[in-house]
């Protein structure tokens, strides 16, 4: 049991980092759309970001799964011992 804890709170620490770092990617992101060439700098910087952001969706996805089948597994094995403690 302690090593699932210990791999849960691994998953769910590094998800946690990616999703601050998504959000600290995000933060200035602005709304825009750049009809000109003038904005260059600025529609670099955004196309720059948004790709930064794409690709860490694939690895978010992975680790929000991994953690949730961890948080499920060891819900389960929980339920399961109280479970035979409770018929025996």
């Amino acid at each position: 049991m302690q090593l699932m804890l210990i791999i849960w709170a691994a998953l769910t620490a590094c998800f946690l980092a990616l999703l601050a770092y998504r959000g600290t990617l995000t933060r200035y992101e602005e709304d825009q759309l750049f009809l000109s060439d003038s904005n260059t700098v600025e529609k670099t910087e955004q196309m720059e970001i948004v790709r930064k952001v794409n690709r860490l969706q694939p690895m978010l996805r992975v680790l929000g799964g991994a953690a949730g089948l961890a948080t499920a597994g060891i819900i389960g094995v929980y339920v399961y011992s109280a479970w035979q403690a409770l018929t025996h």
